[in-house]
């Protein structure tokens, strides 16, 4: 009994956070079927206050997506007598197949490199790979960025969150055709002076569904089957090329 008293009077001595966020999104599961062409997510939140606004230095909003982790190789090729070949490899521990980070001001005044360091925030932080032993990883870690760059997998948008009298702030995060199925989870960091005040999480679903889903668990699962369809569609998708070109021509 005097433990438990102790512990309420600790809890009641302890200072209520003076801001804290609160947030959500326009929908939390999305379905990937055969026409499925990408998604766009709204995302809203607003600041809750225990105390006035304090001005300086400014708060600052960031928000990140991030998709389903996985481990994966990256290659290198060179061209050695006449042939491109692959040379190096890097082993990368794990690389979100989906990431976004939104921030309302400049990288600078949103976040603090140390705090970056600590949270694996920035796009380079978020990848892990702690096995590599080859010199000159950050250029392999450099190409897997701008390859899922150009297949908007990776996305910074700096500016991109509206932040309304310190109060309210939105964004809208693009999300491609190409998504892998998983958790997604979308965190919210509140920052002042580019320390983090307060985080927030959400969670996304997303889910194939109909015949994607159907052939994405045949491929795994029954792969020889997957790969006898496949074929056995690629030839009559030949044949009928070839009969229609035939009869065009006559």
């Amino acid at each position: 009994m005097r433990a438990a008293l102790l512990s309420l009077l600790l809890l009641a001595a302890l200072p209520a956070r003076a801001e804290e966020v609160v947030a959500g999104l326009s929908q939390s599961r999305i379905q990937i079927s055969t026409n499925f062409d990408g998604s766009e997510i709204l995302i809203f939140g607003a600041v809750k206050r225990e105390t006035q606004i304090v001005e300086d230095p400014a708060l600052q909003v960031l928000i990140t997506v991030s998709g389903p982790s996985e481990p994966l190789t990256v290659r290198r090729k060179e061209r050695r007598f006449g042939i491109w070949v692959n040379t190096d490899t890097v082993e990368v521990d794990a690389a979100p197949s989906f990431y976004s980070v939104s921030t309302s001001g400049t990288w600078s005044e949103t976040i603090k490199d140390v705090e970056d360091l600590r949270h694996r925030i920035s796009i380079h932080r978020a990848i892990r790979s702690v096995g590599a032993t080859i010199s000159g990883t950050n250029d392999f870690t450099e190409a897997l960025i701008r390859l899922r760059m150009r297949e908007t997998l990776y996305q910074t948008n700096i500016g991109a969150v509206t932040f309304d009298e310190d109060t309210l702030f939105s964004t809208s995060i693009q999300l491609p055709a190409n998504l892998h199925e998983g958790r997604y989870v979308a965190r919210f960091y509140l920052t002042r002076g580019g320390f983090i005040v307060d985080t927030h999480t959400a969670a996304i679903e997303v889910h194939k569904v109909g015949l994607e889903r159907w052939l994405f668990h045949l491929s795994r699962e029954q792969p020889l089957i997957y790969g006898l369809m496949s074929l056995t569609i690629a030839i009559f998708a030949g044949w009928a090329a070839s009969a229609a070109f035939r009869v065009f021509r006559s």
